[in-house]
């Protein structure tokens, strides 16, 4: 009896012990993470908005998420806005951070710059996790600089070779991630018309 108590207690301290030093060591990871996440967003917010000089928050309020829904965005979160402005303190477009859910892998998150008349700058992936060799081609400049400097409303993909301005070719055989990030792509561009009112044709 007393070698099942003194176990019992072993495994209970070594347990606490180690749900401790667990929590130790997340604490101190979590500020660096952070940091990282952030000065990475902070790099993808230059790289899709190069003219800007700074970034400001721009506070979404919760009709936007009812406005995506509607539009059939319902797998795509925006979750950050940020105001791309000159030195002068002129708005130059939007910052917008997206992650879509219709990932193969899970998950995908990018940002995307968009100038005031609608004019999609590009996109820089901030997480993936697609199968390499297949959907890890979206992260590729072959792949991305479809949507650079387009002024459309909304993208399409095809199988059989892009021939407008609102069209991509498709990763081949990746389909499904072709579709998350069209999608993810257009969601962000609906987040656009909402807050600016939308791009002229």
């Amino acid at each position: 009896m007393n070698t099942i108590l003194k176990n019992t207690i072993s495994i209970t301290v070594i347990t606490l012990v180690a749900g401790l030093a667990l929590g130790v060591v997340q604490d101190i990871t979590a500020g660096p993470i952070a940091t990282q996440q952030e000065k990475s967003k902070e790099e993808a917010y230059k790289t899709v908005f190069e003219d800007a000089d700074k970034f400001e928050i721009y506070s979404a309020d919760d009709d936007l998420t009812s406005y995506l829904s509607d539009n059939g965005f319902t797998a795509q979160t925006i979750d950050e806005i940020m105001v791309a402005e000159d030195a002068s303190g002129e708005t130059l477009g939007y910052a917008f951070t997206v992650t879509d859910s219709e990932g193969y892998g899970g998950d995908i998150q990018f940002a995307m710059g968009v100038q005031n008349d609608g004019t999609l700058n590009g996109i820089s992936i901030l997480s993936i996790s697609e199968t390499a060799g297949l959907g890890m081609k979206a992260t590729t400049d072959s792949f991305k600089d479809q949507f650079k400097d387009k002024k459309v409303e909304k993208f399409t993909y095809t199988k059989t070779g892009a021939t407008s301005d609102d069209q991509i070719d498709a990763i081949s055989g990746a389909t499904i991630t072709t579709n998350a990030m069209t999608n993810g792509v257009n969601a962000g561009l609906c987040a656009f018309q909402y807050v600016e009112g939308g791009a002229e044709s």
